[in-house]
């Protein structure tokens, strides 16, 4: 339950680049909308339609029978919050933005929302403003990139369900709910990625998404560098972090996301800005993926699991030339010998001479190839 309210959603920003914004007006339909280029959770399970036994059972055991959602309110204090705590965390896991749960479906909001008194951040629970306070420390302790999800429904408001009751022939909810607090959240806070939830329900038309989008990208403060996401994209990870009821990061989560970016530290260049080569996997090889850099110079194969009992690896998928040369990131050696496999096709990389004990990564390892082809 404090997992809901105090939910993070944390992005690592992997292969996706920002491209720059021109001075063009959209219009509010999905034809010109769609040309802009990109600048470069227990309640329902415990009270909900199919409400799972398990949950139910718990609540039954451990709550009186009048206890609802609404009296977790105030156990979630945040009295151990620290923002620049946090900010500093992310920075050093290697991410490039972080996307906080401005509000999810239960309807919280994690700022002091105009439309959302007495169920959000400073009038239940913590008594600040722990979104703003996130904001800050991010732009003043770091370069990442702010952003914010917002569930644009709410499984429980009443308003909302009046609507979903008139078969969303009625729009009472977004007209003065959603729309003008994510106006709200957007002018305030001033987030360069929107990531919008919680639409399926009812057609893009019951949220008005064109006209709101059309003021995103032609009049909103962040109108030329704003990324709008509506789904998780296939270009990159998303690491959800949930902080407990005081606000901190659990110590496991924080050694995961401290190793993740010294990974990155050795492997980024085979992360970051880059694309999907000609096959995503090796042909022959299952434990290596590939990435390739934008410029199509180098591929990158990444090794899931190094060999125990071979001094060679074997890639299926590479197309040699005389001017290939395989190298280790993380390795001190210049470059790794290889041989063309049999067949013509593939190459066998001779790692006899690699002490994996003196590589900087301890966990998948990526080969820069260059002048390969598929």
């Amino acid at each position: 339950m404090y997992y809901c309210m105090a939910k993070l959603i944390f992005v690592a920003l992997l292969f996706c680049s920002f491209l720059s914004v021109s001075e063009q007006q959209y219009t509010p339909d999905w034809t010109s909308l769609d040309t802009r280029p990109l600048p470069r959770w227990m309640w329902w399970n415990w009270q909900g339609t199919n409400p799972v036994e398990s949950i139910v059972a718990y609540m039954e055991k451990n709550y009186p029978p009048d206890w609802t959602y609404a009296n977790f309110g105030p156990q979630f204090r945040a009295d151990l919050y620290d923002p620049n705590e946090w900010a500093d965390l992310f920075a050093a896991s290697g991410a490039k933005y972080v996307v906080l749960t401005s509000k999810h479906h239960e309807g919280y909001a994690m700022w002091p929302s105009t439309f959302n008194f007495n169920w959000n951040s400073m009038h239940v629970g913590p008594k600040r403003d722990l979104l703003g306070d996130l904001a800050a420390a991010i732009r003043n302790r770091t370069n990442l990139v702010f952003g914010l999800y917002y569930s644009l429904f709410e499984w429980f408001n009443p308003v909302y369900l009046q609507d979903k009751s008139n078969n969303f022939t009625t729009q009472y909810f977004p007209e003065t709910k959603t729309l003008p607090e994510l106006r709200e959240l957007i002018e305030t806070y001033k987030p360069e990625i929107v990531w919008s939830d919680g639409e399926w329900e009812a057609r893009d038309t019951y949220w008005n998404a064109t006209q709101f989008l059309a003021w995103l990208y032609n009049e909103s403060p962040v109108k030329d560098t704003v990324v709008r996401i509506s789904l998780c994209t296939g270009g990159n990870a998303l690491v959800n972090v949930g902080p407990n009821m005081h606000g901190k990061i659990p110590p496991i989560f924080q050694e995961r996301l401290r190793q993740m970016g010294s990974w990155l530290q050795v492997n980024g260049e085979a992360i970051y800005a880059t694309k999907p080569w000609e096959y995503q996997n090796d042909t022959i090889n299952p434990n290596v993926w590939y990435t390739s850099s934008q410029d199509n110079r180098f591929v990158y194969a990444f090794l899931l699991i190094w060999p125990k009992d071979s001094n060679e690896i074997i890639l299926g998928a590479p197309l040699s030339s005389s001017r290939t040369i395989v190298t280790l990131l993380g390795s001190n050696a210049d470059s790794v010998p290889w041989r063309v496999a049999s067949g013509d096709r593939g190459i066998v990389i001779d790692v006899s001479a690699i002490k994996l004990h003196l590589l900087q990564s301890e966990w998948t390892w990526a080969f820069k190839l260059e002048n390969i082809s598929g």
